[in-house]
């Protein structure tokens, strides 16, 4: 075929050129390139790949045959590097040997964990020489491939490493799972323009065109280069001096397609055939592929027909990837089985179960149960290393093939659970609705009620979730009480997150349906087990019957050896049960627990619920600067995982922080958890001296009296009961403390009782009810309550005229205020100071050196003596990107060694 140089795309080729001289600079880019077939992103990726010889480029491309198998183009892109695996840090290795099917048993691999493992292959391989990859026909990629490869593209940043993709719009593709690349780098390749279009199709040919014709030619096809290259092979000479007609439909975009087939028809059957096996067998596996054509009798000289006509490359690669889906979409369906036959034969049913299974199922016609069982079997493979469409895909066509209906809907079921997995909660409803008529056994009927549920729950309707989730627990209870028992905690859960207001069914009625199951009673409870008898107990019971319940929780998730198996965020049920037993000694260790645990496991999607929870207790600690360095990390990774950016708990934060303005815009960001919302602006209307409207806020919680929510609330009900003169109010919320709170009989509660106590007691009774609080809270990590307790001791003080004494507790409240960054209380300690005539000295505020958040993430840690490797792993960044922080970090604070790092951050981190 006759070579046509490469004209045009001036602005694509100085992007590219950017992104490389970044790369070459030590920084890291990712870019992609959108375009119809045939635009020419292959030749922009060609001559990219070949521009800079101080590059390493790997390529690979997407295959629709291929696009079933979880993880196969990731494989083959980290061919050059697979030996490196055993070196990574041990849960990115296991991760990854998950992923590829060399890790068997234990929990699924998570994708972001085997995407940090496959970023921290790159980056150390970047080191020796900076790296290009190139992911061409990005739309063909499997599922799993894609997440991971999104997912590194999103943490490059100082590595060296350049990842180009070229796709077609998501519109022209059938992949519903394409989106992941969306939010990246894009630049769209439109056709050339027309003056560059004349002059590629002049190039083109031989002999003479006519103006005329190379008009129509350029308007017919919209510039598009590959089509016009093709016309230039194709046309007659007649046609192109214009004095025989062009044809009526012009080769672009699925014409294209038809214009390699026809070009492919012309060729030998045999040669035909030999095509068809290359575009089904897998990329770079040359022995399989002859072993193939050797069981279907095809001599490997039937390629030569192909390579004269420039179909196929040397390396028996296609000439373009668009020929290669023409030829698997050209061929007629039999002839796409018996391909397929073929490649089942010589695949191993062992080692390579999910290849042979999917090539059996496409050469298989009608109802096989032989081969459906296979692909079930393959689809437990397939989940075991994370790959959930790939399972999806398998269990779906395993259904197709079924020959009994219970079976059929059985695999329907799983299919649609595996769908809900990946967040596809259309897909997996269509398949339920498929099941429906052959659920017969109660098991797969309630894991179908179950899937449904968690279907509402992905499309954000929480409305019908706990009643579909109880009537499913309910049909199973004496069948399988394991599973009975989960599904009724997933329904306290939604009940939890949603606010019950907003459900069907309440969590009185769950708590009622729970304790009367017999599935509830088990003689080994797990903590999921021992917090939904717990939250039940506390609800349909008393405060008194649930308290041992729901420490037993705590200490037990404390002490639980696997975590793993999961099915919701625990961070909020867990952190709802300290607070509503005041203790906040287990509550912190919970959550350190699980943070630690989602950290060390890459399960980001729960980490964002842990971060939340994190900023929390932080928050109470008096630590501000480390609860807003984990909102700064919840909000990066909820881009990352282009999920929206939970705000409830930042609306306590900025509530205690005095910022008005921001506090209210962020409490109506969010759905659900109405009363956490309402309490976090009851303290900036404390705060601010605001007592009607913090009772207005409060008071609703108050009657409904949920687990944890409730009781969070009772000593700001007295405060502003007592300061905004509604003394009935905080006397019923005292009445409640007096009621509880020696059942749990922790320091924290301890606390707030004797300082709400102080506030109603006379005079003479106050003071030492005051000190016991200070005392109490003092044992504790919640300091804003302790400062909260100085403050109000020092306002009772000043009111009885003992000013020396007040100043000494307002002097300390006020210092404990500013230093945490709570503003309003600072200045209400300020006013009452200023009051005594004292003239509090100003402090600074946390100097922040102009570190951005990840930065101070990076310092805070390094400060605390964290190596590279595990900064990077708690911030899921590579180390080359740690580094790079570093070296800015140093220069910000004009230090030049980690030693300083802790005096130059000073108190604030």
């Amino acid at each position: 075929m006759r070579s046509v140089p490469f004209i045009g795309r001036r602005d694509e080729r100085r992007v590219l050129q950017d992104l490389l001289d970044g790369v070459r600079d030590g920084r890291s880019g990712t870019l992609v390139l959108s375009g119809e077939p045939g635009t020419g992103k292959t030749s922009l990726l060609d001559r990219v790949a070949a521009s800079d010889p101080d590059l390493r480029v790997v390529r690979i491309f997407g295959v629709e045959s291929e696009m079933v198998l979880g993880f196969a183009a990731l494989h083959r892109l980290l061919r050059p590097w697979l030996t490196g695996i055993d070196a990574l840090p041990a849960p990115q290795r296991d991760a990854l040997r998950t992923a590829f099917g060399g890790l068997a048993g234990g929990a699924p691999a998570d994708r972001y964990l085997a995407g940090m493992a496959v970023l921290t292959l790159l980056a150390d391989a970047a080191v020796a020489q900076p790296l290009l990859c190139v992911v061409d026909d990005a739309h063909w990629l499997d599922r799993a491939s894609a997440e991971v490869l999104a997912f590194v593209a999103r943490r490059l940043h100082a590595e060296t490493i350049g990842l180009v993709f070229a796709t077609r719009p998501q519109g022209d593709t059938r992949r519903p799972g394409l989106g992941v690349l969306d939010g990246l780098p894009t630049l769209t390749v439109p056709g050339l323009s027309s003056d560059d279009a004349g002059n590629l199709l002049t190039a083109s040919i031989t002999g003479r065109l006519d103006g005329a014709v190379a008009a129509k030619l350029v308007d017919g096809t919209g510039g598009n280069p590959l089509a016009l290259v093709e016309l230039a092979g194709s046309l007659s000479a007649e046609q192109l001096t214009g004095t025989a007609p062009l044809p009526q439909s012009l080769p672009v975009g699925t014409l294209l397609e038809s214009h390699y087939q026809r070009q492919i028809e012309q060729l030998p059957a045999e040669t035909r055939e030999l095509l068809l096996l290359v575009s089904a067998a897998p990329p770079d596996d040359a022995t399989l592929l002859w072993r193939a054509a050797a069981h279907l009798g095809v001599a490997a000289d039937r390629a030569d027909p192909a390579l004269a006509a420039g179909i196929l490359t040397d390396s028996l690669d296609f000439r373009h990837p668009l020929i290669r889906s023409a030829v698997y979409r050209g061929a007629g369906a039999t002839d796409r089985r018996r391909v397929h036959a073929a490649l089942a034969a010589v695949s191993d049913p062992v080692l390579d179960l999910d290849r042979h299974a999917w090539h059996r199922a496409e050469a298989t016609i009608g109802l096989d149960e032989a081969v459906a069982a296979e692909l079930e079997r393959a689809s437990e493979s397939a989940r075991t290393r994370g790959g959930y469409a790939e399972q999806a895909a398998f269990l779906s066509r395993a259904a197709e093939l079924s020959p009994d209906p219970r079976d059929q809907a059985a695999r329907l079921v799983a299919a649609a659970r595996a769908h809900l997995a990946l967040g596809e909660p259309r897909a997996a409803r269509a398949l339920l609705d498929r099941a429906e008529r052959g659920l017969a056994d109660p098991v797969p009927r309630a894991l179908a009620r179950q899937a449904r549920a968690t279907a509402q729950i992905y499309s954000g309707r929480f409305t019908d979730v706990p009643a579909m989730l109880l009537a499913a627990a309910e049909s199973i209870a004496g069948q399988d009480a394991g599973l009975a028992r989960k599904m009724m905690f997933e329904a306290l859960q939604a009940i939890v997150f949603s606010d019950d207001r907003a459900t069907t069914v309440t969590l009185r009625d769950l708590a009622r349906q729970v304790l009367a199951s017999p599935a509830a009673q088990t003689p080994a409870p797990t903590h999921t087990d021992l917090f939904l008898t717990g939250f039940a107990t506390r609800t349909a019971v008393g405060y008194r019957a649930a308290v041992p319940l729901m420490r037993a929780a705590l200490a037990a998730l404390n002490t639980a050896e696997n975590l793993a198996e999961e099915c919701l965020p625990l961070a909020v049920i867990s952190a709802f049960t300290a607070e509503d037993v005041w203790d906040d000694e287990a509550g912190r260790a919970a959550w350190q627990r699980l943070e630690a645990h989602d950290r060390a496991n890459g399960a980001l999607g729960t980490l964002l619920t842990t971060l939340m929870v994190g900023a929390t207790w932080e928050m109470r600690a008096g630590r501000f600067a480390a609860a807003a360095a984990r909102h700064d990390e919840l909000a990066e990774l909820s881009d990352v995982l282009r999920q929206a950016h939970p705000r409830i708990q930042q609306v306590e934060l900025l509530a205690w922080s005095g910022r008005e303005a921001e506090a209210r815009a962020a409490a109506t960001a969010d759905v659900g958890f109405d009363d956490v919302i309402n309490n976090s602006l009851a303290v900036l209307e404390i705060g601010l001296g605001r007592y009607a409207e913090a009772l207005t806020a409060l008071l609703p919680s108050f009657e409904r009296d949920m687990p944890g929510v409730a009781n969070r609330s009772l000593h700001d009900i007295v405060e502003a009961g007592v300061r905004g003169g509604d003394h009935e109010a905080a006397k019923a919320a005292l009445a409640r403390m007096l009621e509880r709170v020696p059942v749990s009989a922790t320091p924290w509660g301890l606390g707030l009782l004797a300082r709400c106590r102080a506030l109603l007691a006379d005079d003479d009774a106050a003071e030492p009810l005051y000190r016991e609080s200070a005392d109490q809270l003092a044992k504790t990590q919640i300091k804003i309550e302790e400062a909260r307790t100085h403050l109000l001791y020092g306002e009772w003080l000043r009111r009885a005229r003992r000013r020396a004494d007040a100043r000494v507790e307002l002097r300390t409240a006020y210092d404990m205020f500013t230093k945490m960054g709570a503003t309003a209380f600072a200045e209400r300690a300020r006013t009452e100071l200023t009051a005594t005539g004292e003239r509090p000295q100003d402090r600074e505020a946390p100097v922040t050196h102009g570190l951005t958040p990840q930065e101070k993430q990076v310092a805070t840690l390094a400060a605390a003596g964290a190596t590279n490797t595990e900064i990077a792993a708690r911030l899921f960044l590579s180390t080359s990107t740690v580094e790079y922080h570093l070296t800015k970090i140093f220069r910000k604070l004009a230090i030049t060694s980690r030693r300083k790092l802790a005096a130059a951050l000073g108190d604030d981190g």
